[in-house]
């Protein structure tokens, strides 16, 4: 909660919305088939390095850094 706190007001709020959608999402066990199809097929492609993967923290700091 103190790491969460010391964020910057955007990255907080962001953080919340996601916590206040989780809360009204269906359970996340019950995927469709066509999901879990798609999941298993992008997972293969991050295994396979058909897929250039990106640190999160940078992505997010880019973005928000455009939002200033």
């Amino acid at each position: 909660m103190t790491e969460a706190m010391g964020l910057p007001p955007v990255l907080r709020a962001f953080v919340a919305e996601k916590l206040i959608e989780s809360l009204d999402s269906p359970d996340e066990s019950a995927l469709s088939a066509k999901w879990k199809k798609e999941v298993r097929r992008r997972c293969a492609e991050v295994d396979s390095g058909a897929v250039k993967l990106h640190d999160a923290g940078a992505v997010f700091a880019k973005a928000y850094a455009s939002l200033a």
